[in-house]
């Protein structure tokens, strides 16, 4: 056991090194590159080969070159990448598997120390692994809702500014310029993208895609359908900014008439927790055996298991979407 636990000690030792030599790492120029190359390998992977353009992408998964040609040949690698750029989190999709890898082998290596049984230490090792996933999920969560709220505020400066008498990609950099953030970045970068030379409609489809919101979809699908057949731009606009923000007032109120389910929800989760470090706290004595015996590890592991899934079901129960 001891020999293990060496042996853990040093390959988290190592990995904890190389994160952190990653993290100090600096690429600024070489993001900027590989943001406005996304545009066109977007376009490609649509099958649009209007655009005459064949440009090889080097696009670093990882500053470890042996990490980035593995992490190629992963199919996941790339739409984590997108999932990464959701989030708006600057950190390589390398740099996140290693800090994931980490955070699970140190978790398992300490709690193995006090805690020999190896279900508990690998249940709560496993679970560490997730915390930087999850903390990407809640960023993107987090910056996709800010998006969404300030979203018919910006289709309102983009109408006032085509009454003025402006062009419609004029409109897109006075809103890169002066709406607040996600808005600004997400339309700066479409605006960047026609401007180097793509096709307004592909820099607009490139916008669904790293923004995934329906509010998003029909903004895009309103201004193709007017290039082609015609219409007022503006009122468009103002209908779309309209629609949505009755579709956040009905949301609203949703989340009014169910926040007793949720509270609820949330007591349930956090009960069986609650208790199991109450009694630690009251009782060290009584909870002990549950971490002693080696079935003790086992209705753990089951009775975390079993949480997760009521937690999703009271997650499915109270989440209406709207």
């Amino acid at each position: 056991m001891g020999i293990l636990i060496f042996l853990l000690t040093f390959v988290v030792v190592t990995v904890l090194f190389l994160a952190i030599w990653m993290l100090a790492t600096s690429d600024t120029q070489q993001d900027v590159i590989r943001r406005r190359m996304d545009a066109v390998r977007k376009a490609e992977r649509r099958g649009d080969d209007s655009l005459g353009l064949k440009l090889a992408r080097d696009e670093m998964l990882s500053s470890v070159p042996t990490l980035h040609r593995l992490m190629l040949h992963w199919s996941w690698s790339l739409r984590l990448q997108d999932y990464i750029a959701q989030a708006g989190v600057k950190v390589r999709v390398g740099k996140l598997v290693l800090l994931s890898g980490v955070a699970g082998l140190g978790v398992y290596v300490v709690v193995g120390r006090f805690y020999p049984q190896f279900p508990i230490a690998a249940a709560l090792g496993l679970a560490a692994t997730g915390l930087p996933f999850a903390y990407v999920g809640y960023q993107r969560a987090k910056r996709l809702q800010q998006f969404e709220e300030r979203f018919p505020e910006a289709l309102d400066l983009l109408g006032r500014a085509v009454r003025a008498g402006h062009a419609f990609t004029t409109g897109l950099e006075m809103i890169a310029k002066e709406s607040p953030e996600p808005i600004a970045s997400e339309f700066r970068t479409t605006f960047e993208e026609q401007n180097f030379g793509l096709p307004l409609r592909d820099a607009l489809l490139n916008m669904t895609e790293r923004i995934p919101s329906i509010d998003v979809r029909f903004f895009v699908t309103a201004l193709l359908i007017q290039k082609e057949t015609g219409g007022n731009l503006a009122e468009i606009l103002d209908g779309l900014a309209r629609v949505i923000r009755d579709r956040f007032r009905i949301y609203r109120e949703v989340r009014v008439r169910t926040a007793q389910g949720r509270l609820t929800a949330g007591i349930l989760i956090a009960l069986p927790i609650f208790m199991l470090i109450l009694l630690m706290v009251m009782n060290p004595s009584y909870m002990r055996i549950l971490f002693e015996d080696p079935r003790g590890a086992t209705i753990l592991t089951v009775a975390a298991g079993m949480q997760i899934i009521g937690s999703i079901m009271l997650w499915k129960i109270i989440h209406i979407e709207v």
